[in-house]
């Protein structure tokens, strides 16, 4: 059996849309077949899909075309006559091309007395898909309450749009569950006239609204479809409210500003299966996705070989609503996965707003601990998107939607050692370790212990610049009696990039000159002044201007270094031993050595930046340590507590201290409210101690010896992995998977196949157009091989359950940071698994 489907678009834009596509396709029959007088002539409707043969799994097929009519909603209302003409020739013009039944779509389905006329006058069957369109949006009700933990006899519902058809039928179909619902109209008529659509027996549970003023007071669950669109202000709603927005155009418009305490769901669409096939498919690729549900509806009836006017007129049976869904679910359609403005999102969604919908005073951000505690969930997985959904909400919304779409949105509930438990139990293997912070492993017993006992002691903590800190001075006397150099001042404070912020200024102060300079490629942190010396555009650009005067050199170039130090303004040169975050990169053998001595002759003070490469990490307790480097300053973080206080330390010699700040009216002049208090003494003084006890730089060249040479075992015969780099336990591994001209090749080859000659159309695009085009083709392919690499971080981690991830200034090394108490047979573990992963991911050999 074959359908034709006559859609319009909703919107001024998928109107445009239309027309794009309706000049692409003359254009192409041009192109094609030279010019003809009717290719350029008017059309009723513009063909849009040609679906073939429609498969469905339980093994009946059928085929369709889709036709639009070229008018928005507005358009049609103004002219209802004409456009009532229109359909019956449109209708006409599907059957001549073999259509038996013909759907409508939105207000294609409306003109003439909601259908009921178009049916009368066509020559065959039609349907407005309205049935199958409200199943949709009750199905999408009825995942949300259960998401919601709610019961159906516990539940009110605004429906917005009574009594229009689809929400005269969904308030049947929640009445008939126990809802309780607000039905929010247009108040043209009066409540006698309103009630009279529903059984006696059900108006107990039914309040009637005549404005949405009182629905946004009273409700957190909506369900519209009305005709007219945007009658949902989003702005207004309260928070934790979800809306199911059923019907075209929208009625929930997408606010200007996000809110992420309130969700809008799609509510009229289905999903066809992958075992459903919509006429030809590439590459998985098909229009399948979001179908509306008034298209999804004739397919179905199509496939059924049912040529009948199913849903027409203002009653739509509940019986017969629930009949075509059941039938939709046989042939493959459902509404499922949810999405949100046409955007696919996670059904856990809906778990992180259920706290508003149980106790009454949990609004947020009103609601107490007590309250919070009385609505956490039990489960794992419960608890997971619950913190995913607060996260998004209440911190960074684009970064829970990067961790979720790369699968790497665990919640862990236990840490020890290299291992991390998530809230379903799961153990994984800790390979960033908190990107170097976890030397001594999650939870260090020596460093545990120690603040344990001094909590429990009552010992002061924050006694700064009041009297003088005890256990912090002894930590700054330990780190100066086994750092390298002459060190006998420290400074405290709670992070690294605010340890080079003070190294910065500490710098400036006593030279009295004006330039800094640093390493290309280099990562310093992200406060103004260490950004301003961090060689990575991506970091910089948002924030220009920067700090003047910060010149960046080439790493490894000691000539670059040379022409900028004698130059004679500089005052320091900062730089990493190893380069982490640019993607673990190590400098010439002796380049750290020479920088340092071209240092001292220009008289340029030398910063060594060993927040991530101290403490044991490479092999030494300082990586400077391996050429023999004595640093003017040296900048100290991650490690240095154990991972369990924040901290961070500026080492520098009296002489240069004295030179900055030994004056009455200077000595104050850089200070930090939380920097340098006992607790973070305490902490730091016992994992600098078990760091040495434990022989951890030992370890770490042994075992990172040994893993290296593992690995480049390992993967040797896999061309897509460059390079396994790396001193210690700071491996990386780089990706070299090319897809330079990927893109191209692909425009090229579909400019080939199609009918016509577009390289000949191409070759007119105007200089700006291909110019751009080309930018956007090369940004591309550089992010097809970024997402190969990141495919290595999902699937060690789905697959292996091994944590990874890449590094911040390249999306194409995975960073390999262990806790050095990483044992051989964990080693093992992540050799032989990584070995399966590029086995697996194998398929090209470049």
């Amino acid at each position: 059996m074959k359908f034709g489907f006559i859609g319009h678009p909703t919107s001024i834009g998928l109107k445009r849309y239309v027309k794009m596509l309706d000049l692409l396709d003359r254009s192409s029959r041009d192109l094609q077949v030279g010019y003809q007088r009717d290719i350029w002539s008017h059309r009723n409707l513009v063909p849009f899909v040609d679906f073939g043969r429609i498969q469905s799994p339980a093994g009946v097929s059928c085929e369709g075309i889709v036709h639009y009519l070229p008018l928005t909603a507005e358009e049609m209302l103004s002219t209802p006559r004409a456009v009532q003409q229109r359909i019956f020739e449109g209708i006409e013009s599907l059957q001549a091309q073999g259509a038996q039944l013909v759907g409508l779509g939105g207000f294609t389905s409306i003109i003439g007395k909601r259908g009921l006329v178009t049916a009368e006058r066509a020559g065959i069957p039609v349907t407005s898909g309205n049935s199958l369109t409200t199943y949709a949006g009750y199905t999408v009700l009825l995942q949300t309450l259960e998401r919601l933990q709610l019961d159906p006899a516990d539940a009110q519902v605004a429906i917005v749009g009574y009594p229009g058809s689809i929400c005269l039928a969904l308030a049947k179909l929640l009445l008939q569950l126990g809802c309780r619902l607000d039905l929010v109209h247009r108040g043209t008529a009066d409540d006698a006239q309103l009630l009279e659509h529903l059984p006696e027996h059900w108006r107990s549970r039914v309040t009637l609204l005549n404005s949405m003023d009182a629905a946004y007071e009273r409700n957190r669950l909506f369900a519209a479809a009305t005709s007219s669109g945007g009658v949902i202000d989003v702005s207004r709603l309260a928070p934790g409210s979800i809306v199911v927005d059923i019907a075209l155009p929208r009625d929930a418009e997408r606010p200007p500003t996000p809110r992420t305490d309130v969700l809008v769901l799609d509510g009229g669409c289905v999903t066809a299966s992958p075992a459903t096939k919509l006429g030809g498919e590439s590459m998985n690729m098909s229009i399948k996705q979001q179908i509306n549900g008034c298209l999804a509806e004739t397919m179905v009836l199509a496939l059924e070989g049912r040529a009948e006017c199913f849903s027409i007129g203002r009653d739509l049976p509940p019986e017969k609503v629930l009949e075509i869904g059941e039938i939709a679910e046989r042939h493959g359609f459902r509404a499922f996965p949810l999405a949100s403005y046409g955007e696919r999102i996670n059904i856990e969604l809906i778990n992180g707003l259920r706290r508003f919908h149980h106790r009454g005073n949990a609004q947020a951000p009103g609601y107490t601990p007590s309250d919070l505690a009385a609505t956490e969930p039990d489960s794992g997985e419960a608890r997971r998107s619950q913190t995913v959904q607060r996260y998004r909400s209440y911190i960074n919304p684009m970064l829970a939607d990067f961790l979720q779409m790369q699968r790497c949105d665990k919640v862990f509930e236990r840490a020890e050692g290299c291992t991390l438990t998530d809230t379903d139990g799961e153990r994984f293997l800790d390979m960033v370790s908190g990107y170097g912070c976890l030397n001594l492993g999650h939870n260090p017993q020596v460093v545990t212990e120690a603040i344990q006992k001094y909590v429990a002691n009552m010992g002061p903590n924050f006694v700064q610049y009041v009297s003088l800190p005890e256990e912090t001075s002894k930590l700054a006397e330990r780190l100066c009696a086994v750092a390298p150099g002459r060190f006998e001042r420290v400074f405290f404070s709670n992070s690294g990039t605010e340890a080079v912020e003070a190294a910065l200024k500490l710098a400036k102060a006593a030279s009295r000159r004006s330039r800094f300079v640093f390493a290309n490629n280099s990562y310093h942190g992200k406060t103004l002044g260490a950004l301003s010396v961090t060689g990575r555009e991506k970091h910089q650009k948002h924030f220009r201007p920067l700090l003047p005067g910060c010149t960046g050199v080439p790493f490894g170039d000691l000539e670059a270094l040379r022409v900028e130090l004698e130059q004679g303004d500089v005052c320091a040169f900062i730089i990493e031993p190893i380069q982490g975050e640019g993607g673990v990169y190590l400098p010439p053998d002796g380049y750290l050595k020479a920088a340092q001595e071209l240092c001292r002759r220009t008289g340029t003070l030398l910063i060594v930046d060993e927040i991530q490469t101290g403490l044991g990490r490479t092999g030494r307790l300082f990586a400077c340590e391996w050429e023999g480097v004595e640093p003017d300053i040296m900048v100290l973080s991650k490690s240095l507590s154990g991972g369990l206080i924040p901290i961070g330390a500026t080492l520098s010699s009296a002489q240069i201290w004295d030179a900055a700040y030994a004056s009455t009216g200077r000595f104050l002049l850089h200070t930090s409210t939380f920097g340098g208090c006992n607790l973070a003494g305490v902490a730091g003084l016992a994992a600098l101690e078990g760091v040495i006890e434990q022989d951890l730089p030992r370890r770490a060249q042994e075992m990172g010896d040994y893993f290296k040479a593992e690995l480049q075992q390992a993967v040797q015969a896999y061309p897509f992995i460059k390079e396994v780099r790396g001193r210690g336990l700071m491996l990386g591994i780089q990706f070299n998977n090319d897809f330079s001209g990927a893109v191209e090749a692909c425009a090229r080859e579909f400019g080939t196949r199609l009918p016509g000659d577009w390289h000949l159309a191409y070759r007119f695009f105007p200089d700006e157009v291909r110019e751009h085009l080309a930018a956007a083709v090369g940004k591309m392919e550089e992010s097809l091989a970024e997402m190969f690499c990141m495919r290595f971080v999902t699937k060690l981690s789905n697959d292996h359950r091994i944590l990874t991830f890449v590094t911040a200034n390249s999306s194409t090394v995975i960073r390999i940071q262990p806790p050095l108490i990483i044992s051989k047979e964990e080693v093992d573990h992540f050799v032989k698994s990584f070995a399966t992963v590029c086995e697996e991911m194998s398929t090209f050999m470049n």
